[in-house]
């Protein structure tokens, strides 16, 4: 008899790639060294230091959703080039059903921090991500790296930051000083040693990664024009943070007094590098004449604006909601004036909300089988956001007034059994609303719209896409390139056309003192 032939090995499969999970999330970023500064003193743990570990909790309930099964329809989207999924907003769309889903991704993560999550993760991997696989070749000599970022980010779903404002030291000057600029120190056969600072540096005491830019002032020297991204604690990034609300929160407060402050606290930072090391592989531009035009990367902006677009309109449900109890609460919801306030912000809600729409649907050709959103709608955003955000504000603070000011406390005064009757009958909100209901949306209010907190988010929007003026001019200049100026000044030279010092020129039009 003839033996039966062993059966061949089979290649070991590759694992299936799936994004990190919550717990993995703040495991990486558990005592990992990095280095950050906050009151004078080092912070050795963000996961634990009480000015940070519940913000940071908000961002591992991103990664939980999509590792939920409920969602998967939702955020997650199968990768393009190996088994496993993304986040969808991690990938350039190929077809309408792929963008709606990636807007409907962007809204469902915005939710979970209730649109107070302003640089998520799905930010950076909206606009650069799929930019960084698309437009590779825009990278020059370090297309690989570009691409390969790309897969590394996709795969994962990092939470990576982004910082290219540099400390603005002189602003009399036409060149920022040199001595803060981010620039190489030293290069060697494995990479190079950078220098230098960005400012505004928003969630990085939480991130994995941060990536590092210019933007605006160009540079002519190569020593300034590295793009590249670094680990957060790697040895030399060091990152001096603002006041934190959450950590004030924790020292003075409750949950109940502070409910979004004290766990929605994207920090903003300083972020110096000094001496810190980059690997070749993790450049992605060196040189003034790319570096100078990296914001300009094909598909960044349009996808960028529409990842904070959706994110805003979130928000706007949120805050147009509370608006409409804290009119309920206290008894002027019927009032005409509170209810033009009212339907003022919801306007700018469902204005913000019928941008994004335009984007997710109105969608331009990119490069191969790839598409973008239409930027030009992105653009109207960026110049309508900022200063109605501003009016919003104060629409909601004129309304509904004193309300905000004569409030208990805090919860511990409806936890002393000699003060809570006190407060429940002479404190409490119209329409049979209890006291301690009424302090709880009164209290949430001040948190989001009057508190520091709310001050800060209200700076945060209208600077959001640049200054104001800037935004403007944007929009004027990009008349021009997309065609919109050619159609607008047609349309008037065609009007004109119609007539001259004669009377109508149109023949089917009659002239004064003809018969018809």
């Amino acid at each position: 008899m003839s033996a039966t032939p062993a059966a061949m090995p089979t290649p070991a499969q590759a694992p299936i790639s799936k994004p990190q999970t919550g717990t993995e999330f703040l495991e990486s970023i558990r005592d990992d060294g990095r280095e950050v500064w906050i009151d004078g003193e080092r912070v050795k743990d963000v996961t634990t230091h009480p000015g940070f570990r519940n913000s940071a909790r908000m961002i591992a309930r991103l990664y939980d959703a999509m590792h939920d099964d409920a969602n998967a329809a939702t955020l997650r989207a199968p990768l393009h080039d190996r088994e496993g999924w993304t986040h969808p907003g991690f990938l350039a769309p190929r077809s309408l059903e792929e963008s709606v889903q990636q807007t409907e991704a962007f809204a469902h993560w915005a939710r979970i921090g209730y649109g107070w999550l302003g640089r998520s993760p799905d930010f950076i991997g909206a606009a650069f991500c799929p930019s960084f696989e698309v437009e590779a070749d825009y990278f020059g000599e370090y297309a690989g790296n570009a691409k390969a970022y790309a897969k590394h980010l996709r795969e994962k779903v990092s939470y990576i930051g982004h910082a290219i404002v540099n400390p603005p030291i002189d602003r009399s000057t036409p060149q920022t000083a040199k001595d803060i600029m981010i620039r190489v120190e030293k290069e060697t056969d494995a990479g190079f040693y950078v220098s230098g600072a960005k400012v505004v540096a928003t969630g990085m005491s939480m991130a994995q990664e941060v990536l590092i830019a210019h933007h605006f002032i160009p540079v002519t020297d190569k020593k300034y024009a590295p793009v590249f991204s670094i680990d957060i604690n790697t040895p030399g990034v060091k990152m001096y943070c603002r006041r934190s609300y959450e950590l004030d929160a924790y020292k003075s407060s409750t949950p109940f007094d502070t409910p979004i402050s004290s766990r929605a606290d994207e920090n903003d930072s300083i972020l110096v590098l000094d001496n810190a090391f980059v690997p070749w592989e993790r450049v992605l531009m060196y040189d003034p004449a790319k570096a100078n035009t990296f914001m300009a990367v094909p598909g960044q902006a349009a996808r960028g604006l529409l990842q904070a677009g959706v994110r805003l309109a979130v928000k706007l449900d949120f805050i147009c909601g509370l608006f409409m109890k804290a009119a309920e609460v206290g008894g002027t919801k019927d009032f005409r004036g509170v209810q033009a306030g009212m339907g003022e912000a919801i306007g700018f809600r469902h204005m913000v909300w019928a941008l994004m729409a335009a984007m997710t649907r109105d969608l331009m050709p990119w490069r191969d089988q790839y598409l973008q959103p239409n930027a030009v709608h992105g653009h109207a955003y960026r110049v309508l956001a900022g200063e109605q955000y501003s009016k919003m504000r104060q629409n909601i603070l004129k309304h509904v007034a004193s309300g905000l000011i004569y409030l208990p406390s805090s919860a511990h005064d409806y936890l002393n059994p000699e003060v809570k009757p006190m407060l429940d009958q002479y404190a409490r909100g119209s329409n049979g609303i209890s006291s301690e209901d009424r302090t709880k949306i009164l209290k949430l209010l001040w948190d989001t719209i009057g508190s520091e907190f709310g001050s800060r988010h209200e700076l945060y929007e209208m600077n959001y896409s640049g200054s104001q003026e800037q935004v403007r001019v944007d929009q004027y200049v990009r008349s021009f390139q997309n065609g919109t100026a050619a159609q607008m000044l047609g349309l008037v030279d065609t009007c004109m056309g119609e007539y001259d010092l004669n009377g109508w020129t149109a023949p089917d039009l009659i002239n004064f003192g003809q018969k018809a």
